[in-house]
């Protein structure tokens, strides 16, 4: 199967690398197909396409990868709708946004991905992590003395 992007061009997949998010993402609603691609310069990093619409990729982490430690509590009811095995627990990425050159991950609002089942869910976790946990940011000036 090929989809067509703005960023990565053609691109060819197998139907089976379709993720299903019924719900949508938050603020993306009508867009529920996507894939999951690797970026070739950052292998930390990857995007999250839709496969829909051309234009439409958010870049995601891992966010265990910036934030050890990192947990994110969500209601059965959340997750359910993955309909993945007892036992079983999704993986978690979090988006990544740009911000006049500094990044950020959402550590609020986590995607959760049912690999074995292809279906995906965003979510709002019950822990106190912030919308926008820094990762890097423009140099501050320092004045010489």
């Amino acid at each position: 199967m090929q989809i067509n992007t703005t960023r990565f061009g053609s691109v060819s997949i197998q139907p089976s690398d379709v993720l299903e998010f019924p719900h949508g993402l938050i603020g993306l609603e009508p867009w529920v197909r996507w894939v999951v691609l690797a970026d070739r310069e950052n292998p930390g990093l990857g995007w999250l396409q839709s496969v829909d619409r051309a234009d439409l990729a958010l870049a995601v982490v891992s966010p265990r990868r910036f934030v050890p430690g990192y947990k994110v509590r969500v209601s059965a009811r959340d997750v359910e709708p993955l309909g993945l095995p007892e036992g079983v627990n999704p993986q978690v990425v979090a988006p990544v946004s740009s911000h006049g050159g500094a990044l950020s991950i959402n550590l609020k609002a986590p995607i959760l991905i049912g690999l074995e089942t292809g279906r995906g869910r965003q979510v709002i976790a019950k822990d106190d992590h912030p919308v926008q946990h820094w990762l890097s940011g423009p140099a501050t000036m320092r004045r010489s003395a």
